[in-house]
């Protein structure tokens, strides 16, 4: 059951879905800025035929970042005193554990193999994310529909730059 709707409390209410929003942008953004695909050893990789042109990346990620932050936002108003708000905010932030860490793991350690690993837990977390932010607000939840997706279509990337560069899964 859907708990109900708390209503806005005016400029209070917008600051904090701004916070949230650039929040998640800057947590996200942090590990790319750091150690992303400008290295020699990810340029020498061979890709797939699917893969997007790279400024496609800092768009896609800018506006899923965005749509996490409103929907993480959606759900932190209903009030952090209720069960089923506190696990939903628990399993996003244990979602973007995941999201954070593929990073390093792909292009600083050079593991593609490890980081599908990632990638796939990451999948799985968000998909239980989105069930539990259903339960308490169902736009929140369809707002991250689209990162299930291209998750899903991230570690289909990853895993067929496994399987043609000849790296293990470990």
């Amino acid at each position: 059951m859907e708990l109900t709707q708390r209503a806005p409390t005016g400029r209070r209410d917008w600051a904090a879905l701004v916070g949230f929003v650039v929040l998640v942008n800057v947590v996200g953004a942090v590990p790319a800025v750091l150690g992303g695909p400008n290295s020699a050893w990810f340029a020498a990789l061979e890709k797939p035929w699917f893969y997007p042109p790279p400024a496609t990346f800092g768009v896609v990620w800018t506006l899923l970042f965005t749509l996490m932050g409103v929907a993480v936002w959606l759900v932190w108003r209903r009030g952090t005193d209720r069960r089923p708000v506190r696990l939903a905010l628990g399993l996003f932030v244990l979602q973007f554990v995941f999201n954070v860490a593929w990073t390093p793991v792909f292009f600083a350690l050079e593991s593609p193999g490890v980081a599908f690993w990632i990638i796939v837990a990451l999948v799985v977390a968000v998909a239980g994310t989105i069930a539990a932010f259903a339960r308490v607000d169902r736009r929140a939840a369809t707002l991250l529909v689209p990162y299930l997706l291209w998750g899903c279509f991230a570690a289909v990337l990853n895993y067929t730059i496994v399987q043609l560069n000849g790296y293990a899964l470990v």
